[in-house]
């Protein structure tokens, strides 16, 4: 039976969050909805679920020997991760001393990296990948480069946000691509993964939740990156019901063998009625964020609820809707979002602003979302919204 007791309490429920950006923070508050006590963790102070957290700490999680202190300190009865820079194997050893991991210990583990995950999927369970090969050194990456050919993704197996990824589309571009990926590794230099291009309509997240009421899917969502960071999304993508089905059984397959309750953006291309997969996160997917206006459940909300162990018996699914993504460049702690008043004017428009301290480079400050009675519509809202927007970056 499950039941949580009054927060702050001996009785009451704590979470640690590992990670504490955008996606963090709407966990943080789902999960306080239910009264949880939330500690956040991450690298840098005051980081978005910071701001709404019970406590905080401020440390790099790849730092196995603080980790294992911050867990004995606080003694959580939930660790979830929500970023893939963590030593897992300091997770694994937790677990097995009777710590509960969202959603498995080995599931942060496989998934941390990309070597760990297409290894499961493609070699372990059969399921249909890109061609890949991995590389530790610049002569293996140059081999790799030549089985798979030209041209090809370039990726580190460990990074996020389109960090460290590029493409090869001549010979010319080989040793600059090593390069980029050496520099944009999240645990810094080390091996990479090279992958074939893969010949596909379109591709979608799949957002897909175990629960104790079993399996159960969000509707495909669809959304474009840029230098593989996430720009927009929308829901549904179309799809024919073979595809969709085949999605499901896909991602059932992968999200089975991971096991454990909670949330897993599951990403596919899809040709036709042909589905191939390409990766899985363990929590909730930054493409996954059009879901705050689109269901009544959001993918926080319904992580929560999953690693909580409370049933996800149904997803009410409101309609077409969309997201644009506010990404800032500069280099400043003082950022000003301006003209709100028109960027909110339109009916079915939503903002969150993440409250992030600094951009360095090009950081996702922001989201836009909207509804409207077509996916088409919702786009075009959406980018009306963000268009109206002003970013004013202040100097330091």
């Amino acid at each position: 039976m499950a039941k949580i007791g009054s927060v702050m309490t001996p009785v009451g429920r704590k979470a640690l969050l590992l990670g504490s950006g955008e996606l963090g923070k709407e966990v943080a508050i789902e999960l306080q909805r239910y009264g949880v006590e939330v500690v956040a963790c991450d690298k840098y102070p005051n980081a978005p679920a910071m701001q709404i957290a019970h406590r905080s700490h401020v440390f790099s999680m790849l730092d196995g020997d603080k980790l294992r202190e911050v867990i004995e300190q606080e003694r959580p009865d939930h660790i979830i991760p929500e970023v893939e820079a963590i030593a897992t194997p300091v997770l694994k050893e937790l677990e097995a001393q009777g710590y509960n991991v969202t959603p498995t210990a080995n599931a942060a583990w496989l998934t941390m990296n990309r070597e760990g995950i297409r290894r499961l999927a493609a070699e372990e369970l059969g399921v249909t990948t890109s061609p890949y090969r991995f590389a530790s050194t610049y002569e293996e990456f140059a081999q790799a480069v030549e089985e798979i050919g030209i041209p090809c993704v370039v990726k580190p197996i460990m990074s996020s946000s389109g960090h460290g990824q590029s493409v090869i589309k001549t010979p010319q571009d080989i040793e600059n691509s090593w390069r980029i990926a050496q520099e944009g590794g999240r645990a810094g230099a080390g091996r990479v993964i090279v992958e074939g291009f893969v010949n596909f309509d379109y591709e979608i997240t799949l957002l897909t939740v175990r629960s104790t009421s079993g399996t159960t899917y969000c509707q495909p969502i669809g959304h474009i990156q840029v230098d593989g960071d996430y720009r927009y999304s929308w829901q549904p993508q179309p799809m024919t019901t073979a595809a969709l089905t085949s999605a499901q059984e896909i991602a059932k397959k992968v999200t089975d063998a991971l096991g454990g309750y909670g949330i897993f953006g599951v990403e596919l291309f899809i040709k036709g009625d042909t589905v191939i997969f390409s990766e899985v996160s363990p929590r909730p997917h930054d493409t996954g964020m059009v879901t705050m206006i689109s269901q009544d459940l959001s993918e926080f909300a319904l992580h929560a609820r999953a690693l909580l162990g409370l049933p996800v018996p149904s997803i009410q699914f409101y309609g077409p809707s969309a997201s644009r993504a506010v990404v800032v460049e500069g280099d400043t702690d003082k950022i000003e979002m301006d003209n709100l008043e028109q960027v909110l004017a339109e009916p079915g428009v939503q903002m969150r602003i993440f409250g992030k301290p600094e951009v360095k480079g090009h950081r996702r400050m922001g989201v836009i979302l909207a509804t409207a009675d077509t996916v088409e519509e919702a786009r075009a809202k959406a980018e009306r919204a963000y268009n109206a927007l002003r970013v004013n970056v202040l100097p330091r």
